[in-house]
């Protein structure tokens, strides 16, 4: 007979940050997580840890966290617990009443950062999307990646196909707005970032971090450069510039638009763009000539990039420079990855604005609309007007622009319904909140997260924890898009909402594939786990596409499955018309004429700026105890020449176009002179979780204005926001 034990351990992935790092989990005999380590065997991850992954335990059995379906009483404004039978059943009387006398229009849909690191979000959430038929959706991507999206889609004809530095194998790295040492990386999916920037360095390659700060990251690179927020593109367009002026392009992919690309960089000399970033011309030239010259380069941009005026042009500079200097697509250079898990290839080149928003007209993108443009079409009567809101995982009042303004639109729909696991800023407005489970009871892959992976790989985690009587994410989301349309949630019609989604999705992507007769192969504990067994079989290393991959080899191979480093994957990714990478396209060519327009601009006294913290990622993450405090506090960060010119104390009034906020600050000369610094996701002061009302912090999105937008993406604008700083 095998020992008794009083603790059993246990293997999943990190679902926290974009790392998808390997955890190895030590439960007790109650289900409750007792330490966390690293998953040494791990081929991608290899043990790395970061102080998110570490909080897992806290963070999956947080005490505010809610168990139970929330029912709120508007009359009183207070809560109570129901059953799920009971809340859905009211979301089943009150939303399609509202949609039946108002249309489908007066629906809305919010989705948080979160979803990307669920099996639910990925899997479900088009389902929700789909019953509710509105075209009112909205998500997180609007406030983060969408320009990079936009400009991929709009290069390589799929807002999918996002390239990514090949960091184990490059010679020189050109990093810009982004700071992976204190966010584990984004839209580059690279567990233990901050080693693979050791060992580029240790074997003799060179890194550049452009930014206004000098962040953890920066004091890691060989160079560091300071630039003035929102200027990014123009510095690029400075080094495209230069590398059609000295002859130093190495074209070496089928490409369309070189000759309109070198054409539109002429406006933009290194002097030129010298006086608008604020780096030296001679310096831009050298940025120029050193990509240029290195065996193999990457440039990489990220949020800081993408957050700002000119964001997409930004995304779209950073790949023609990578292209141009012949390091797009090659070993080295910046890559596309294979995701395991495989579906139907798009037919269609991609666009954006097939409609468009209500009241601004502002165009769509990836079949949702900027979240910039969510409070006006709450608030603004008319047909179409915003009635009823459904959010999942997502605190939009601190993560949105103005978030003020939304505070006040939410607290007038007529109904709202939160999937989500706390009572925040958000859910505070809903009727109803469904609470997921523990993230120990849920399955885990990173559908979204591979596609960006610095290396091929793949690992799935079933749930650790039994659910017992509670339903799980995957199967809230399905119940919930059946009482959304007034059908049966509770399967009392002799249909499981769940099943029957599956068994949907699972016959028409079989007949798409051409396998509609090998249903009965597909393997899995429930319709879950079939699904992903059907998409890991029809993926580029799947068992139906001449390779072995399928549901059953990912659980043989718990800790992860290596599939080798990135390899060239052009022309095959396109989907452009042409079938060639698109150098110049259209649309952002026509944004080209606005940046132009705002090169003599004189330049704000004071702009304000967003920052990465190392244990934070988004509001979500300020109730547990081990993350806050330290340096993950909500302080304006600011030079010192800046308070003794602005006669400043520890604290400061700062006002925008938008609201005006009072914060202390944390006086550094790791800013430079004229930028200010203030982290997102904070504004915790009427929060009913216990530990962040204790550190509040201020919502710096009361500063951030919605009606400012990234053009051709919709995305919005948090870096460069112009403010005024007076003394307490």
């Amino acid at each position: 007979m095998a020992p008794i034990t009083d603790s059993r351990t246990l293997l999943r992935t990190c679902p926290l940050c974009e790392a998808v790092c390997g955890l190895e989990l030590t439960l007790d005999l109650e289900d409750h997580v007792t330490s966390v380590r690293g998953d040494r065997q791990d081929p991608f991850s290899s043990g790395f840890l970061c102080p998110k992954g570490a909080s897992f335990g806290h963070l999956d059995e947080d005490p505010d966290r809610i168990i139970d379906p929330l029912i709120r009483d508007r009359a009183t404004d207070t809560w109570r617990t129901a059953s799920w039978t009971e809340a859905l059943d009211l979301i089943a009387e009150r939303f399609p009443a509202i949609m039946a006398e108002h249309g489908n229009q007066a629906a809305g849909v919010y989705l948080g950062n979160p979803n990307a690191h669920t099996v639910a979000g990925a899997l479900y959430v088009p389902i929700l999307l789909r019953a509710l038929g509105t075209r009112n959706i909205y998500s997180a991507s609007t406030a983060d990646q969408m320009p990079k999206q936009v400009a991929s889609g709009l290069m390589f004809g799929d807002p999918w196909t996002v390239p990514v530095p090949d960091l184990d194998r490059t010679d020189y790295l050109l990093m810009l707005g982004a700071n992976p040492l204190e966010s584990n990386g984004s839209l580059c999916t690279a567990p233990d970032f901050p080693g693979r920037l050791k060992a580029l360095r240790r074997r003799g390659g060179r890194f550049v971090v452009v930014d206004p700060r000098v962040t953890r990251t920066a004091k890691l690179a060989d160079e560091h450069l300071f630039i003035r927020p929102g200027a990014d593109a123009y510095l690029l367009f400075g080094i495209v510039h230069t590398l059609f002026a000295e002859n130093l392009t190495d074209v070496r992919v089928e490409a369309t638009g070189v000759d309109e690309l070198r054409t539109t960089a002429a406006a933009f000399d290194p002097d030129t763009v010298a006086a608008r970033t604020g780096v030296p011309a001679p310096t831009v030239i050298r940025l120029a000539r050193e990509l240029a010259a290195a065996p193999t380069a990457a440039v990489y941009a990220r949020i800081g990039t993408c957050t700002a005026e000119f964001g997409t042009i930004t995304q779209w500079l950073v790949e023609a420079i990578n292209m141009l200097t012949g390091n797009l697509d090659t070993p080295g250079g910046a890559m596309f990855a294979t995701a395991a898990a495989g579906g139907i290839a798009r037919s269609r080149p991609f666009r954006t604005g097939r409609w468009t928003s209500r009241v601004r007209e502002l165009p769509e993108a990836m079949g949702e609309l900027p979240v910039a443009t969510l409070a006006e079409e709450i608030t603004t009567p008319g047909t179409g007007q915003i009635r009823a809101l459904v959010t999942v995982a997502g605190n939009p009042v601190l993560s949105a622009p103005s978030g003020a303004r939304l505070d006040t639109a939410f607290a007038q729909l007529d109904f709202m319904v939160s999937v989500d696991r706390y009572l925040n800023e958000t859910t505070r407005h809903a009727d109803v909140i469904l609470p997921p489970p523990r993230p120990t009871q849920s399955p885990h892959y990173d559908f979204a997260l591979l596609r960006f992976a610095v290396r091929n790989y793949t690992r799935y985690s079933r749930p650790l924890v039994p659910l017992g009587d509670r339903p799980s994410e995957s199967a809230i989301l399905a119940r919930l898009a059946a009482a959304l349309t007034g059908r049966a949630h509770d399967g009392s019609d002799g249909v499981d909402p769940l099943t029957a989604a599956d068994e949907l999705v699972i016959a028409g992507t079989l007949h798409k594939a051409g396998f509609a007769n090998r249903r009965a192969e597909l393997h899995g504990e429930n319709s879950t786990e079939q699904r992903i067994d059907l998409m890991l079989r029809l993926g580029p290393y799947g068992e139906w596409n001449g390779g072995t991959l399928n549901l059953q080899v990912l659980l043989d191979n718990p800790h992860g499955i290596d599939l080798g480093p990135l390899q060239p994957r052009l022309p095959g990714v396109l989907r452009t018309a042409t079938e060639q990478v698109d150098l110049a396209p259209a649309p952002l060519l026509a944004d080209v004429a606005r940046m132009r327009a705002r090169l003599t601009d004189a330049a704000p006294e004071i702009v304000l700026i967003g920052r990465r913290q190392l244990r934070s990622n988004n509001s979500w993450m300020h109730n547990i105890a081990s993350l806050v405090g330290g340096s993950n506090r909500c302080t304006l960060h600011i030079n010192p020449a800046d308070v003794a010119r602005l006669g400043l104390g520890d604290q400061a009034v700062v006002k925008s176009a938008a609201g005006t906020l009072t914060v202390p600050l944390e006086p550094t000369e790791t800013i430079m002179p004229g930028v200010v610094s203030l982290p997102h996701g904070w504004g915790h002061s009427d929060s009913a979780q216990t530990v962040a009302r204790a550190h509040a912090g201020v919502n710096a999105n009361v500063l951030t204005d919605d009606s400012v937008v990234d053009v051709p993406s919709g995305n919005a604008v948090f870096n460069g926001v112009p403010v005024t700083l007076i003394p307490v």
